[in-house]
C-alpha cells in the first residue's frame, strides 16, 4: 500500500509543478508578444507566420490508405495491387529469405532480333531472395555457383567471398491487413533498365545501336499471381539506330515475361552428372568436401519421381509415382493435331518402365472454363506444350529448374506451328525415293500427324533432362539400315534424342523399311540411368558406385554410346543429321536417293495455277542434304573419337580416327563432291527458279568443304596424331597430296578444265596462301569444347613447310600441264593459277 501511495504522491507533486511552469511560460510569452508589437512601424502590416514543418512520420501507411477500394488485386505467391497507374507486391513475412525463381522470356519482339522469336529466354535463370531492413525490403541476388554445408568450418568463408548483390531497394508502404506481410510499390523495377531483367545482352546493345531506355514509353502490361509463381508482363522501349526491323522508328520496344517460381524449402537430393550418360545438369563449386582443392560438382536435371507404394518397388514390380509428369495441350492447338502432340509425351512411359514406374508421364487436354476457370498455362504448377502463331521452323524444349539439387520444376515445349513446314522439306528429300507418302507438297494428316509425334517425342525428351546425344546413329551398321525387320525392331537409331531424322539410306528395293527413329534402347537406358530410384543410398555419393556399374556393364555395347553435340565435330560419329557406322557408304546412299528425287521435283511439286515456290524450296534443300553428307565425310579426316571412360574401364579417352577411314573419306570427297555435281545441275529446274546463279552456288558449297578440310585446327589434329602413331596416322603430307592431285586431276589428262573445277581450283589456291600468311582465328575458350577447334600456332608449326612445299609442287605441274592443254579457256586459267602461285611463293617478285 505504501508502495502505491507513494507512487501517487509523486505524480501529484509532478502534476503541479508542470502547471506552475506552464503558467510561467504563458505570461512570458504574452509579455514579449506586447513588446514586439510596441515596436511596429506605423502603417506596418503585419506577416502572417510562417508554418512549421510537418511531423516527420516513419513512411507506412495504413493499409487501405495504400491498397484503396479501387484496388485490383490477384492472390497468389505475392498477392499483386494495382491502384490506378501503381503496382504493388504484398510479400509474406514468411518468404523472406526464401530462393524465388526468376525465369526471363521474351514476350513480344520484332523480327530478326534472335532466333526463336517470343518465348525465348533472354538470359539464364536466376534466384532472387526478399531480406527485410529497417523499412525497406532488399531484392538480392542469390548464386549457386559456388556452395558449402551450413554445418562446415568453411561455410562462413564462402558466403563472405560470394556476397550476394542488391539489385533494388523498395520503401515499405504498408503493412498487410494482418501485419504478417509487407507492401512494397514495384513500378521500378519493371520500368528501368534493369540488367538482369532485360531483354538485351552486351552484344545486342552495340549490335543495334542501343544508346537509352525512354521511360514514357515503358510500362507494365499486366500482372498474375499463381499459388507458386507470379507472372508480370512489361514493355521496354529503348533508344536504337541500327535495328534488325522497323528501322526508321529508332525504336526497339520488347514485352518480358517475368516469372517469379518459388523454389522447394526442402531441395530434392541430387544425382550426380556422369558425362558417359547425357543430361543437362547444373554445376557447383564445393568448398566443403573433404578435398584438397575446390571442387566442381554436377547435377543431372531431372524431375522428382518418387515410388507411391516403395514395397511394391523394391519387389520389382513397377509402380505409378506419388507425382506424375503431367503436359497439358495449348488450347491455341489445332484439333487435329493433339492426339499426335499427347502420343508423343506418352511413348516416354516406355522408358520410364525401364526405371521402375507405370504412368510417370501422362498428357492431357486443357480444362475447359466451366471445368477450372482459373487453369491458366502461365501457371508454374502446368506443363504445358504451348503452339506459337510463328512462321520460324522449330519447335524447342526447355524447362525450369531448382539450381540447388537440379530437380525440374515445369516446362513450356514451344511448339512453332511452321515446324510442320521443317518436317515435310526433311521427310521429302530424305524418303520421297522410296516413299510415295512423301511424294507430294502436301502430306496426308496421318502421315503429317506421325511427323508431329516424333518430334513432340524428341522436344518432350529435352524436357526429361535429355540433351541431344549426336552420336546414337554411328551404333547401327549401314546396311542394318535396308533391312525391314532389324529397322522395325530397332528403329533408325537407338536414340530418338539424336538429329538422326529420316532413313536416307535405305532404296527402292528395300520393302518395308522403317524411316524414322522412336523411343529407343539408349533413351531406356538413360532413363533407367536418371530416374530409377536407389532406396538404400541416402546421398547423391552413395548412388554413384550403383549408378557406374550400370554404365561399365553396357559399355562396350555401341547402342548405349553417348556423343556429345557439338559444332564442327571432332569425333565423326557424332555429327547431325547423320546414318549408320559409315558416314561414306551412307553419304553414297543417300546420293543416289537424291539423283532419283531431282528428276521427279517438277513432277512433285505441280499444280496447276499455283507458281514455282515449292520447287525452288525442296530444290535448295536438295543442295543442302548434299552439303550434309559431304559434311558427315569431311568430318572423318583429322578426326578424333571420344569415349569417355573411368579408370575401371579399358582402353583411351581418344583415339585417332584410323588411316583407311580417312583415305576412304579424301576419295568420296574427290568423287562426289569435288568433281562437278553434274546431276544437280538440272535445266529445266533452274530455269524456273531463278535468272542465275547456279554456278556461284556449286562454287560456295564445294569451297565450304575445302576450306573446312585445309583448317588450321584439322591440320593439326593431322600432325598431332602422327607424331603420337607414326606411320599408323593418316599424315598431313598425304592429305594435302591427296587433295591436291584430286582437285587438279585433269592436269595429267590435259583435258578440259569445266567452269565449276576452275572455281574449286583458283580456292584451292587462295586456301593455301590464306595459310602461309594467316594465323588461326581466336575462339573464346569457353566456346572452344563446342567448335571443333584445336590450337596451334601456325607460323611456328609444320603448316607453312607443308603448304610452301605443296604450291612448290602445284606450280611445277600448272606448268608442265599449259602446253598439253587444247582448251583455249583452260590455258588461259592455268597461266593464270602459275602466276597466283608466283606470287604466293615470292610475293616481292
Amino acid at each position: 500500500m505504501r508502495k502505491v501511495y507513494h507512487e501517487r504522491s509523486s505524480l501529484n507533486f509532478l502534476a503541479l509543478t508542470f502547471l506552475i511552469c506552464a503558467s510561467l511560460l504563458i505570461n512570458f510569452d504574452a509579455a514579449a508578444q506586447k513588446k514586439k508589437n510596441k515596436k511596429k512601424k506605423k502603417g506596418e502590416v503585419e506577416q502572417p507566420a510562417k508554418p512549421k514543418p510537418p511531423a516527420k512520420k516513419n513512411g507506412i501507411k495504413p493499409f487501405d490508405k495504400v491498397i484503396t477500394k479501387d484496388a485490383v488485386s490477384d492472390d497468389g505467391l505475392f498477392t499483386v495491387h494495382k491502384v490506378d497507374a501503381n503496382y504493388f507486391f504484398e510479400i509474406p513475412d514468411s518468404l523472406l529469405e526464401r530462393e524465388i525463381l526468376v525465369v526471363s522470356r521474351i514476350a513480344g519482339t520484332i523480327a530478326n532480333f534472335n532466333f526463336g522469336g517470343a518465348g525465348m529466354k533472354a538470359r539464364g535463370q536466376q534466384v532472387f531472395r526478399w531480406q527485410k531492413h529497417d523499412k525497406k525490403l532488399l531484392l538480392r541476388s542469390v548464386s549457386y555457383n559456388s556452395v558449402a554445408s551450413e554445418e562446415t568450418p568453411i561455410y562462413e568463408s564462402v558466403r563472405n567471398n560470394n556476397f550476394e548483390p542488391i539489385i533494388m531497394s523498395f520503401d515499405i508502404k504498408a503493412l498487410s491487413k494482418d501485419s504478417a506481410g509487407y507492401v512494397i510499390q514495384v513500378n521500378d523495377l519493371f520500368t528501368s533498365d534493369v540488367a538482369i531483367l532485360s531483354p538485351l545482352n552486351s552484344g545486342q546493345r552495340g549490335r543495334y545501336g542501343v544508346r537509352s531506355l525512354d521511360k514514357k514509353r515503358t510500362l507494365i502490361s499486366s500482372m498474375k499471381s499463381f499459388p507458386l509463381n507470379t507472372e508480370v508482363r512489361h514493355v521496354l522501349t529503348f533508344n536504337a539506330t541500327k535495328l534488325p526491323a522497323n528501322a526508321n522508328t529508332n525504336s526497339l520496344s520488347m514485352e518480358m515475361n517475368q516469372s517469379f517460381v518459388l523454389l522447394p524449402k526442402e531441395p530434392m537430393m541430387p544425382r550426380v552428372h556422369d558425362n558417359r550418360v547425357g543430361y543437362f545438369s547444373v554445376s557447383q563449386i564445393d568448398y566443403g568436401l573433404d578435398e584438397q582443392k575446390a571442387t566442381t560438382r554436377r547435377f543431372i536435371t531431372r524431375w522428382r519421381l518418387e515410388p507411391k507404394d516403395m514395397a511394391a518397388f523394391k519387389r520389382g514390380e513397377l509402380v505409378e509415382p506419388v507425382k506424375p509428369i503431367v503436359y497439358y495441350i495449348d488450347p491455341a492447338t489445332p484439333l487435329k493435331w493433339r492426339s499426335y502432340l499427347k502420343q508423343g509425351v506418352e511413348d516416354w512411359n516406355v522408358a520410364f518402365e525401364r526405371a521402375g514406374f507405370k504412368n510417370a508421364i501422362i498428357a492431357k487436354d486443357p480444362p475447359s472454363k466451366e471445368e477450372d476457370p482459373d487453369w491458366s498455362p502461365e501457371d508454374v504448377r502446368y506443363s504445358v506444350i504451348r503452339y506459337t502463331a510463328n512462321p520460324i521452323q522449330n519447335a524447342m524444349g526447355p524447362h525450369v529448374h531448382d539450381p540447388r539439387s537440379g530437380e525440374i520444376i515445369e516446362s513450356d515445349i514451344i511448339w512453332y506451328h511452321n515446324v510442320m513446314n521443317l518436317l515435310r522439306n526433311w521427310f521429302f528429300i530424305q524418303t520421297a525415293a522410296v516413299n510415295p507418302d512423301a511424294q507430294n507438297v502436301k502430306f496426308k494428316d496421318e502421315v503429317m500427324g506421325r511427323l508431329i509425334r516424333f518430334v513432340s517425342a524428341h522436344e518432350v525428351g529435352h524436357t526429361l533432362g535429355l540433351p541431344h546425344n549426336m552420336g546414337s546413329s554411328h551404333a547401327y551398321p549401314v546396311d542394318s539400315l535396308r533391312s525391314a525387320s532389324f529397322t522395325k525392331r530397332m528403329g533408325t537409331a537407338p536414340s530418338i534424342m539424336d538429329y538422326a531424322r529420316f532413313n536416307y539410306v535405305a532404296q527402292p528395293e528395300d520393302n518395308g523399311v522403317s524411316l524414322m527413329p522412336n523411343i529407343g534402347e539408349y533413351d531406356k537406358h538413360a532413363i533407367e540411368w536418371g530416374y530409377k530410384p536407389i532406396p538404400d543410398a541416402n546421398s547423391s555419393d552413395a548412388e554413384k558406385e550403383i549408378l557406374n556399374e550400370l554404365i561399365v556393364s553396357r559399355a562396350n555395347n555401341p547402342i548405349y554410346f553417348f556423343g556429345r553435340q557439338t559444332f564442327n565435330p571432332i569425333d565423326p560419329r557424332s555429327q547431325t543429321e547423320d546414318l549408320g557406322n559409315d558416314a561414306m557408304k551412307a553419304s553414297t546412299y543417300g546420293v543416289e536417293n537424291l539423283k532419283r528425287i531431282v528428276p521427279n521435283l517438277i513432277k512433285w511439286t505441280s499444280e496447276d495455277g499455283k507458281q514455282y515456290e515449292d520447287l525452288a524450296e525442296l530444290y535448295n534443300n536438295v543442295l543442302g542434304q548434299w552439303n550434309r553428307y559431304n559434311g558427315h565425310v569431311k568430318s572423318n579426316i583429322g578426326g578424333v573419337y571420344e569415349t569417355f571412360k573411368s579408370y575401371d574401364q579399358n582402353g583411351n579417352v581418344y583415339t585417332p580416327v584410323d588411316k583407311r577411314t580417312q583415305k576412304n573419306a579424301m576419295s568420296y570427297l574427290q568423287k562426289q563432291t569435288f568433281q562437278t555435281p553434274k546431276w544437280l545441275l538440272d535445266e529445266k529446274i533452274l530455269m524456273k527458279i531463278q535468272s542465275a546463279g547456279a554456278v556461284n552456288r556449286i562454287r560456295g558449297l564445294q569451297v565450304n568443304t575445302l576450306n573446312q578440310l585445309l583448317d588450321p585446327s584439322r591440320i593439326a589434329r593431322l600432325i598431332e596424331a602422327e607424331t603420337m602413331i607414326g606411320s599408323q596416322a593418316y599424315t598431313p603430307l598425304e592429305m594435302l597430296s591427296d587433295l591436291r592431285n584430286g582437285i587438279w586431276s585433269e592436269l595429267r589428262s590435259g583435258r578440259k578444265i569445266d567452269t565449276y573445277r576452275r572455281n574449286l581450283q583458283r580456292a584451292h589456291i587462295e586456301r593455301l596462301e590464306f595459310l602461309m600468311t594467316n594465323e588461326q582465328g581466336n575462339v573464346p575458350a569457353g566456346f572452344r569444347p563446342f567448335a571443333g577447334f584445336t590450337p596451334i600456332d601456325v607460323s611456328q608449326s609444320d603448316i607453312r613447310p607443308l603448304v610452301r612445299a605443296e604450291l612448290k609442287s602445284l606450280q611445277r605441274q600448272v606448268r608442265a600441264a599449259i602446253s598439253r592443254t587444247s582448251d583455249r579457256m583452260s590455258r588461259y586459267h592455268l597461266e593464270d593459277a602459275a602466276e597466283r602461285i608466283k606470287l604466293i611463293l615470292d610475293p616481292k617478285g
